[in-house]
């Protein structure tokens, strides 16, 4: 295993170092173009992504398609008491188990009564997490007990809210596996496509689509486990009539690159005739994943992160979702959406409380990580592409699609996530999400099997996460393993997130950019550097951030005076600033020195 870089010393972290909005009236758009109308809605859920699968794991063999066996794998019960202190103590308030449904896998299970898949249609020795094989049961991998997998994950629910957390899961409403079928479904539930016409293409009320006299033909290229054979691998897989891929591909023969090991389901959409829609009376499959919301509602989640939303109709989520808010109101429902141009529709429309900001600000801050952007790529993002529903984006630089912060494929270094987390976590009042590794610079190293050396941490292998287990220590939680740049880094985000959690001004305050009243400062360089306010009537914040990876910048951040009044500040009084992010003592000035990528987030105080 490489070891972790964190050149240059991280001492410069001593700076830590929906419908259209009401407008205020106290604070009307006007023309002020450094800011926006939008009222903002405390909505700063604090969210840690876990892969189940492995962030329990303390195998580190980590051996190219390894076995569960070999490999090793996180369970349920790993994530105990401790764990959750843990998570809680870094200002988490919601923890995403994700990889928990029952999904395809090469582990044969046969023994405990689960049918083994068939390695032409799995991607990973593990499986894809994504490619659910029965919506009514968890992945036999998660337990200790596999007969008792359900129990354990039911108990790592209640605990989990014994500890003051909240608990999302995954709800994959586009595809499930090509081998899919439920065994554990309730007594009364009838099987997605067991009454399905297969004889047509598509039906309204069929789950699935079909294409008729046509066989399902795997991948020529596909090669399920390299150099190793797979489980009933020979290039075959029995589908007759073959169903349309997961990723719109109507055709018998998808291709490697599609989502082969997945079939589409029907929402009402003919997609081969002009995507006509039939969405009256309801749809059988509407009907059957309402039910399968509730059955995991039932179970006391708190909410759903709804995988690629914009794959399925608008207008299913506008009627599932205030269906399961009937049964239970305070459910969080999180979109993963790409298309910006329809972030209002499935806000709005579509009834979701969040969606992805991926394209726009996690963009935007990727750049300027790898020192490619300006700062006025943020701009843009609060000025018109969230301007107005900021409070409902999901904000975020890592989770199980993107590459690790400190792969040599994003950023290298993850010193570099200091000024952009503090920006994703304090820019608007919705939520922040940290995923697990992030806060120890996890640069995910490594061909894991399926999964290529991408910068990636593997969905689809077992494989141990060498820099999160320095932290796991062996099932000790205490981070014993970890160096002390390490320990720095993951100390900048527990300190960053409990500030945004706690801090009235960050959860619900109103938004100032201070770029044109500093950019005219001869120690201001307005494209590494990046100032705004957040303010309510109680509390006053100023955010000030270096993305920098090399020049100090020595500005006098300047408040105009018209915006000290905005914030019910008094121009005839002085203040102190006092640094959320460091124990430093409070200042009198705003004299700065920024070292390269630092972040500073200053209460303002009357003295």
């Amino acid at each position: 295993m490489k070891k972790l870089l964190l050149a240059g010393g991280l001492l410069s972290l001593a700076a830590f170092s929906l419908p259209n909005p009401p407008v205020d009236k106290k604070h009307p758009q006007a023309t002020d173009p450094n800011t926006t109308a939008e009222v903002p809605k405390d909505n700063k859920l604090v969210i840690y992504q876990l892969m189940t699968r492995l962030f329990g794991n303390k195998v580190a063999l980590n051996k190219p398609y390894g076995t569960i066996a070999e490999n090793g794998c996180g369970k349920f019960n790993d994530i105990n008491d401790k764990a959750l202190d843990e998570i809680k103590a870094l200002g988490v308030s919601h923890v995403w188990y994700t990889g928990v449904i029952e999904h395809a896998t090469m582990t044969d299970y046969t023994s405990q009564g689960i049918p083994a898949d068939d390695a032409d249609v799995v991607k990973g020795r593990a499986g894809s997490p994504y490619a659910i094989k029965d919506y009514y049961d968890v992945a036999p991998d998660l337990a200790v007990t596999v007969k008792n997998r359900m129990a354990e994950y039911e108990a790592l629910i209640k605990r989990t809210h014994d500890h003051g957390l909240k608990v999302l899961m995954d709800f994959i409403p586009n595809h499930v596996a090509r081998s899919y079928k439920s065994d554990a479904k309730p007594a009364g539930v009838v099987d997605l496509g067991a009454t399905d016409d297969k004889t047509k293409a598509f039906a309204p009320n069929n789950n699935f689509y079909y294409l008729p006299g046509k066989a399902f033909v795997v991948p020529a290229s596909y090669n399920p486990l390299g150099p190793l054979k797979g489980p009933r691998e020979d290039g075959k897989y029995a589908e007759n009539p073959a169903k349309a891929t997961g990723n719109d591909v109507f055709s018998e023969a998808p291709s490697v690159n599609d989502w082969f090991e997945t079939v589409k389901l029907n929402y009402g959409v003919d997609y081969q005739n002009g995507r006509a829609t039939h969405f009256e009376p309801v749809p059988d499959t509407w009907k059957k994943m309402r039910d399968i919301l509730v059955f995991w509602a039932g179970k006391n989640v708190d909410g759903f992160r709804c995988d690629m939303v914009e794959m399925v109709p608008v207008e299913f989520w506008a009627w599932v979702i205030p269906e399961l808010k009937k049964v239970k109101p305070d459910l969080v429902f999180i979109g993963e959406a790409y298309n910006p141009k329809e972030y209002k529709t499935y806000l709005d429309k579509g009834h979701f409380d969040f969606l992805y900001d991926k394209v726009g600000l996690y963009d935007d801050l990727r750049k300027l990580m790898r020192q490619e952007g300006t700062t006025e790529d943020i701009t843009k993002v609060w000025k018109e592409e969230s301007n107005g529903f900021a409070s409902h984006m999901l904000r975020f630089l890592e989770n199980h699609d993107e590459q690790r912060i400190a792969s040599k494929d994003f950023a290298t270094d993850p010193k570099r996530a200091i000024p952009a987390m503090t920006v994703t976590a304090t820019l608007a009042s919705g939520p922040v999400m940290l995923y697990f590794g992030q806060e120890v610079g996890e640069p995910g190293h490594g061909t894991e099997g399926f999964s290529s050396e991408d910068g990636r941490t593997s969905i689809f292998d077992y494989w141990g996460v060498p820099e999160h287990q320095k932290w796991l220590n062996q099932g000790k939680f205490d981070g014993g393993k970890l160096v002390y740049e390490q320990k720095q880094l993951r100390e900048f985000y527990s300190r960053l997130l409990n500030a945004t959690s706690k801090s009235e001004a960050i959860r619900k305050g109103r938004f100032y950019e201070l770029q044109d009243a500093n950019n005219l400062g001869k120690e201001y360089n307005q494209k590494h550097l990046y100032t705004y306010l957040r303010y309510t009537d109680k509390q006053q914040v100023l955010v000030v951030v270096n993305f920098s990876s090399e020049k100090t910048y020595k500005p006098t951040i300047t408040i105009p005076a018209d915006v000290m009044t905005k914030m019910g500040l008094s121009n005839k009084k002085f203040y102190t600033y006092t640094n959320l992010l460091t124990d430093d003592e409070p200042r009198n000035t705003l004299n700065l020195t920024l070292a390269p990528l630092s972040a500073y987030v200053f209460e303002i105080k009357s003295k």
